[in-house]
């Protein structure tokens, strides 16, 4: 009797013998490819560009003696992505049947396992480092697999406070980095490499999203000043490039604010980040709006609800469940959009590959280079496609789970 992998692969790529073709001539392109890229990676490769500036490629110029708050947040950061992960999966609507653990899920967890297995491996980095890797990866996929085995034995009332766990524990993230509560102060301008980079998108996600539903709400507005004042930023945001507003930020605000006021380069790019992505979210909570019809707010008005109540409670969840792949794909070129800010002296991930490359030990090793730069992307986009997905599912009381 066939397995269910087996009728499953039968369905999708052997349903016709044309589609059977197609999928042998895939497959093996795709063998040929991986085969050719895996023969370069193991025997043609030299990696010692990475293994001697892998410190600077993941914090940059970060105070040695004080990199142990950076991997204690790594750490805490670990756990709490692999309790929600794991509670995502076995905590599902009400109004819905449980689901078995679907197969992108459990394919997400093997790739992650092999990366953080295999990379530091291929990569020959120190044994110190690899064993904070290994055991990081290990507590990731232990608290994914215990949140998911023991998630609905937890009581309700401590259920709700456990996505508090996020802004608090970004809020410790930037004391551990930037110093305080007894820490010694790190200056921003020793940040670096994928730390920087990381911090730069998560501060204009977190701050663009708020700013680009009350965008959204203005351009809307019965209240003309409040519409074509929306209006004139959005379309004044979007017709400018990133680069030209990144320089502007840059150098106008030294001139507009005293010096004790303007803030640091780096608080200057990321507030242009945010400012810039707040504009597209806009335009996507709007076509969400759009979706919605006009009946469910006049069906909450009549219920005796305030506009503001109305718009909070009955209107936004369903105009942010239909803008969320949009809003989460602007969230995915936020992140790949942080490579510009190599363009105006900070050394992000990509400036810091830059500085690297440019050294005449290295030179000529581009390529191991930007592979690695390509993976560390693919890695974090990957993470924001597969948490959108599932948030998306999760939402998603129209369709039908399949046990």
């Amino acid at each position: 009797m066939d397995s269910p992998l087996l009728r499953r692969l039968r369905r999708d790529l052997f349903a016709t013998p044309l589609d059977g073709l197609i999928s042998i001539v895939l497959v093996v392109a795709l063998a040929a490819s991986a085969a050719g890229l895996l023969h370069w990676a193991l025997v043609q490769a030299q990696w010692a560009v990475i293994q001697a500036n892998s410190t600077l490629f993941a914090v940059g110029r970060y105070p040695l003696d004080q990199q142990w708050r950076l991997w204690l947040l790594t750490i805490l950061l670990a756990a709490a992505t692999g309790l929600s992960w794991g509670l995502l999966r076995a905590l599902p609507r009400p109004d819905r049947p449980a689901r078995l653990w679907p197969f992108n899920d459990r394919l997400a967890a093997v790739l992650l396992a092999g990366l953080a297995l295999g990379l530091p491996l291929l990569l020959r980095l120190g044994t110190a480092i690899q064993l904070r890797w290994w055991v990081i990866t290990a507590l990731l996929l232990l608290a994914r697999w215990a949140a998911g085995r023991w998630g609905r034995r937890i009581p309700d009332p401590v259920r709700r406070w456990i996505p508090l766990i996020w802004p608090l524990l970004y809020l410790l993230g930037m004391v551990l980095i930037s110093g305080g509560l007894g820490l010694v102060n790190v200056s921003p301008s020793e940040w670096g490499g994928l730390l920087l980079t990381l911090l730069e998108a998560s501060f204009a996600i977190l701050l663009c999203f708020p700013l680009g539903v009350l965008l959204a709400l203005g351009r809307r507005s019965a209240l003309p000043l409040l519409r074509w004042g929306a209006v004139l930023y959005i379309e004044f945001i979007r017709g400018a490039p990133l680069i030209t507003l990144l320089f502007l930020g840059q150098n106008i605000l030294g001139f507009l604010l005293p010096g004790g006021l303007a803030p640091e380069r780096v608080w200057r790019a990321a507030w242009v980040l945010t400012f810039f992505a707040a504009a597209y979210v806009a335009e996507a909570v709007r076509s969400g709006l759009a979706a919605v019809p006009l009946g469910q707010l006049e069906a909450a008005r009549s219920l005796g609800l305030a506009m503001p109540q109305a718009l909070i409670h009955v209107v936004l969840p369903q105009a942010l469940r239909v803008a969320l792949p949009a809003t989460v794909g602007q969230f995915i070129t936020l992140l790949q959009d942080t490579t510009l800010l190599s363009l105006i002296g900070l050394l992000d991930l990509l400036g810091t590959a830059r500085t690297v490359m440019a050294n005449p030990a290295f030179l000529g090793k581009n390529a191991e280079v930007y592979l690695v730069l390509a993976v560390l992307f693919w890695g974090c986009c990957a993470a924001l496609g597969l948490g959108s997905r599932a948030l998306e599912t999760r939402l998603n009381t129209h369709s039908t789970a399949k046990a």
